[in-house]
């Protein structure tokens, strides 16, 4: 992918490393943790963020071999830049027992099917809809934000065995979920591209 970074953005990354080394991460994890870390201006992430390098190594690689993006809610859509995504939640309905944002996933599910990548930065609920079904993701991406049920869903995740990137507290947001995934997505590709 070739993609011009902004000044601003060069400028911003050159601030985030000078307040905090992240040289001891590994690549993908580095990229990761520094996008939400700069989407979120919250130098704290990079203790709070959980995933593992060999995890973000096959995402990656299904990402860029077109595996479908499916998204909890449309901002997390609106900051993914440069891929289409899948978001149901405008033809779900909230039934006993079901959330909408829960019925959206089953719905996405049902387009998509296994090997997909899946982006919740909203709804603890999406995520733990999705934990229910026999998806087999590429990578779950579970930051969803909030008080009632964000822990949760994300400690359920981590216990889950899913390959996946999550976070200890009740942070989160559309925001930070879709900076995660532009990480993987402008990680190059080959040793020649620059991130």
């Amino acid at each position: 992918m070739n993609r011009v970074v902004h000044p601003i953005e060069e400028e911003s990354y050159r601030r985030l490393r000078a307040r905090l080394d992240t040289s001891h991460f590994p690549p993908l994890t580095r990229a990761v943790v520094e996008r939400v870390i700069h989407s979120a201006a919250d130098l704290e992430y990079a203790d709070d963020l959980v995933m593992a390098e060999a995890d973000l190594v096959k995402a990656h690689a299904a990402l860029h071999a077109g595996a479908p993006v499916v998204v909890d809610v449309e901002m997390v859509a609106a900051g993914i830049t440069r891929r289409e995504t899948v978001c149901r939640l405008g033809d779900a309905v909230a039934g006993p027992g079901l959330t909408r944002s829960a019925h959206a996933i089953r719905l996405a599910y049902e387009q998509v099917g296994p090997g997909a990548l899946w982006v919740i930065g909203n709804a603890p609920t999406a995520l733990e809809e999705l934990l229910t079904l026999d998806a087999s993701p590429a990578l779950v991406i579970g930051l969803p934000v909030g008080f009632v049920g964000a822990v949760e869903s994300k400690a359920a995740l981590r216990d889950s065995g899913l390959p996946a990137v999550s976070n200890v507290s009740e942070k989160g947001g559309s925001a930070v979920a879709s900076a995660a995934l532009n990480a993987l997505l402008y990680h190059p590709t080959s040793p020649e591209e620059k991130p």
